[in-house]
């Protein structure tokens, strides 16, 4: 195995070293070669692809689609994405200046931010939320801003918001990902219009990342998109809608101006995605609308067991109207100690969870569960949790 020159060791890019990994990933390779270990840690549905999307893939390999798509994607997928969007959510984007299919949301995430931040630039992020946003902001040497949003329920109020532009009054943009992971929450369209009417008084961007717009339990997603148009850009994909997070499918609906520019760092990233994927996608966006709701109803019976099991032990979870998350505060006797809580959970109870403190200013003293498992592992990890509770009493 080659060893890298002695006299190369220091020429690195320095700032990149120096970032840690997503909490997440790191937590769970810590805990991931534990014997007989449930792994209720990242969120990944267990699902399997609907069959008709999987055969659209077959068929794009099969008829040798095998060379370069256009670099925002192929006209097909865009197009089916612009009707998604006009179908679901009342917006409208044109598919050849204003939508790019990335390589999963994340390339979404990574490809907006490193477009748009420049250094000192000040970005809110209400927290806890998803875990990749930290890294990839300094990075790019911008500051985050959090607002810790645990004394208000895990949603972001309109004072809250206000408070902290009247404080921050320069902030380039705020990140909103809903329904939120870790903690499941989401905003109604009542609460979206009032953040909406404050945004709009200041200079930001809206970077929306809706991954889970397609699994809330209570009442439809709506977009911020709908009140901000002119300044949201929006990041989804099929990774949870349609079980097809190895398909690396996302994309980034917005304004044209922004679109060319973030264009132009997703071409120097991948080029283009995978066309048997993006077959496989335009098939579900156009003939899939069922699939979601299908997995929807899986979802919900799961999260009500977890959440209910673990109110019975005496652990109080966070409400949840979306995602498949059940964010749990832990015993009072570990106080804010969720990573120890986390490990002796591992180690002795044999169930993998997330330390809340991974998802930012928040989340400590919290713990994550994901319920995208079977109804065979979420029963026996009930089970374990119960008695590791009994004996640590």
């Amino acid at each position: 195995m080659p060893q890298l020159a002695a006299d190369l060791a220091e020429i690195i890019n320095t700032p990149l070293e120096k970032i840690p990994p997503s909490g997440i990933r790191a937590f769970a390779q810590k805990i991931n070669d534990i014997p007989d270990l449930i792994k209720l840690t990242l969120g990944e549905p267990d699902l399997d692809t609907p069959e008709h999307v999987k055969q659209a893939a077959i068929k794009s390999i099969i008829t040798n689609d095998s060379h370069y798509s256009a670099q925002k994607g192929t006209l097909e997928l865009r197009q089916a994405i612009s009707n998604y969007l006009k179908r679901k959510q009342n917006l409208i984007y044109d598919c050849n200046s204003e939508i790019i299919v990335t390589v999963g949301a994340t390339e979404a995430i990574a490809a907006s931010m490193l477009s748009l931040f420049q250094p000192g630039d000040e970005i809110i992020v209400p927290t806890p939320s998803y875990a990749l946003y930290f890294p990839l902001i300094k990075y790019t040497k911008a500051h985050l801003i959090p607002i810790n949003t645990a004394t208000s329920g895990f949603v972001l109020t309109p004072s809250l918001l206000e408070q902290t532009l009247q404080q921050y009054p320069q902030a380039k943009a705020i990140l909103l990902n809903y329904p939120t992971n870790p903690t499941g929450r989401t905003y109604s369209k009542e609460q979206l219009k009032d953040l909406a009417k404050i945004i709009a008084r200041y200079h930001l961007y809206v970077i929306a990342d809706e991954i889970y717009s397609e699994l809330t339990y209570d009442f439809q997603h709506v977009s911020i998109a709908r009140y901000l148009p002119e300044r949201t850009l929006i990041i989804n994909g099929l990774s949870k809608s349609h079980a097809m997070t190895g398909y690396r499918i996302g994309y980034l609906a917005g304004p044209k101006k922004i679109i060319n520019l973030i264009a132009k760092m997703h071409a120097f990233m991948v080029t283009a995605p995978s066309n048997p994927a993006q077959a496989a996608a335009t098939e579900a966006l156009e003939h899939g609308d069922q699939d979601p709701i299908i997995a929807r109803e899986i979802y919900r019976h799961r999260r009500d067991y977890v959440q209910s099991s673990l109110n019975k032990m005496g652990l109080k979870t966070v409400a949840n109207e979306g995602a498949f998350y059940v964010f749990v505060k832990i015993p009072e006797r570990y106080g804010k100690d969720d990573l120890r809580f986390a490990l002796d959970l591992a180690d002795q109870a044999k169930v993998g969870c997330t330390p809340g403190s991974a998802f930012g200013v928040g989340g400590q003293g919290y713990i994550r569960f994901s319920y995208a498992a079977s109804e065979t592992e979420l029963q026996l990890a009930m089970l374990r949790i119960q008695n590791f509770l009994v004996k640590e009493n």
